[in-house]
């Protein structure tokens, strides 16, 4: 008998979907997962784009804003308290001056506003500024840009600080014509560029001549955009060049106009506390100290006199050096520099002996006074003529309408200023070393301009 074997199945239906069913939701929860986490990911990524560029904006804003403030500057006699008022004012200024009309500052009286300005309309990119006044000599910035619903602010710090017109930075700088005859070389003492020439002559356009053997080493700056200049005589030049070449190379008419720089006369009055009157006796070989020439005096000093310390003429006035005078200290006449007509004047025939401030001797009288460098005559509304020899003039020389003849000559310590629209001429041998290198301060008595100096040490982002 045969048994037949029986095999049984458990039949388990329907297994494999749920396993495969199972797959599919896992692998759909991930691929849910992984979306959410890429979309989450799209948009931090556009988020962090989006700060980026709001930092971008206010980078951009920095940059701009730094433009405006570094033009901005404020008289050097400005209280220390109205500065900041004075700051706001200059900055509305300036940026009219730069074509920004449709941009309108705000000062409530503790700072200064800046409206958001439109970089790009379309991805509503912008920036906008506040300054605050942190103390008496600093100032902060902050800039915001913005990128849409985003902003980041940036932060920095100006301080006040001076700055000197850039008329000092010419050997001779003149709103009259210049005239050189002769013998007449203006050098520098170390480089050419330091015997440079500033002129204005919006009266005149025959700017400068220069005639003889007469040569200029520096460049000519001349604002008057039709003037002329004559060159005449073979050796006659300017920047090393003769003829045609000089004024080709060396001659550039249409420059921008420079600052001339405000004298203060009434800076040194209460120094001078000795009177020289009509009765005061004025020998040979006198020594004055700290004086004061009362207006219509009209003093002659003769040969060997000696001034220590500050000499303040007051107009009008005609003060005379007969011969060779020694100085040691400064020279100030209280005349306006609108004053062009001669009447006060300040003459020197002879030799002149010129000694800085700093010569002067260890005593109380003189103790402030030594601290008062960088400046050899302030006399606006001064015809101031030389006529001698001198070693060194040690400072600057301003005055209303200048001149040099003869044998004068020598090295000059800083600048010559001439406020005066008439010609200022050097004739006979008159041959000048302008010596200005290691200047880097406001010669006594002249008014700084008052500017703000960025400091980028002070760079941060605000975080709020």
């Amino acid at each position: 008998m045969t048994h037949s074997k029986q095999f049984v199945y458990l039949k388990q239906r329907g297994a494999v979907l749920l396993i495969s069913m199972i797959f599919i939701i896992v692998f759909s929860a991930l691929a849910v997962s992984m979306a959410t986490l890429s979309g989450t990911n799209v948009q931090i990524a556009d988020n962090q784009r989006k700060a980026d560029g709001a930092r971008s904006c206010a980078e951009s804003g920095l940059q701009v804003v730094r433009y405006w403030l570094n033009r901005v500057s404020i008289p050097g006699t400005t209280a220390q308290s109205q500065r900041f008022a004075q700051t706001a004012t200059s900055l509305r200024n300036v940026m009219a001056a730069s074509g920004n009309t449709n941009i309108t500052t705000s000062y409530d009286g503790s700072r200064i506003t800046i409206p958001p300005v439109t970089l790009n309309y379309a991805r509503q990119q912008s920036f906008s500024a506040v300054i605050t006044q942190i103390d008496a000599d600093t100032l902060q910035l902050d800039i915001t840009g913005a990128y849409g619903s985003l902003s980041r602010t940036i932060r920095t710090n100006y301080k006040f600080g001076t700055r000197s017109h850039s008329a000092f930075d010419f050997g001779v700088a003149s709103k009259g014509p210049l005239s050189l005859a002769g013998n007449v070389d203006l050098e520098g003492a170390n480089v050419s560029v330091e015997a440079s020439v500033y002129i204005e002559s919006n009266n005149s356009n025959l700017a400068l001549s220069v005639i003889g053997s007469s040569t200029i080493a520096g460049d000519v700056s001349i604002v008057n955009p039709i003037a002329n200049v004559l060159l005449q005589g073979g050796k006659a030049g300017i920047g090393g060049e003769t003829g045609q070449a000089a004024i080709d190379h060396h001659v550039f008419l249409g420059a921008p106009p420079t600052d001339f720089p405000t004298p203060n006369p009434n800076y040194f009055r209460h120094y001078a506390t000795n009177v020289i009157n009509s009765t005061t006796n004025i020998p040979s070989g006198a020594t004055f100290e700290n004086a004061r020439i009362v207006s219509g005096t009209n003093p002659t000093f003769t040969n060997q006199v000696t001034l220590k310390g500050v000499t303040f003429i007051e107009t009008p006035n005609v003060v005379t050096f007969a011969g060779s005078a020694t100085i040691i200290g400064i020279i100030v006449g209280d005349g306006d520099p609108e004053d062009d007509s001669g009447t006060n004047q300040i003459i020197f025939h002879g030799n002149v002996n010129s000694q800085p401030v700093t010569n002067l001797p260890n005593e109380e009288r003189f103790a402030d006074i030594k601290t008062e460098t960088g400046t050899f005559v302030m006399a606006p509304g001064f015809s101031t003529s030389f006529g001698g020899n001198f070693h060194t003039l040690n400072g600057v020389i301003a005055a209303s309408g200048i001149k040099f003849y003869g044998n004068a000559g020598g090295t000059v310590n800083g600048s010559i200023i001439n406020y005066s629209d008439e010609a200022m001429t050097l004739t006979g041998n008159s041959d000048l070393y302008f010596n200005r290198s290691g200047t880097d301060h406001v010669p006594a008595g002249f008014i700084p301009e008052i500017v703000l100096q960025y400091a980028p040490s002070s760079y941060s982002e605000v975080v709020f």
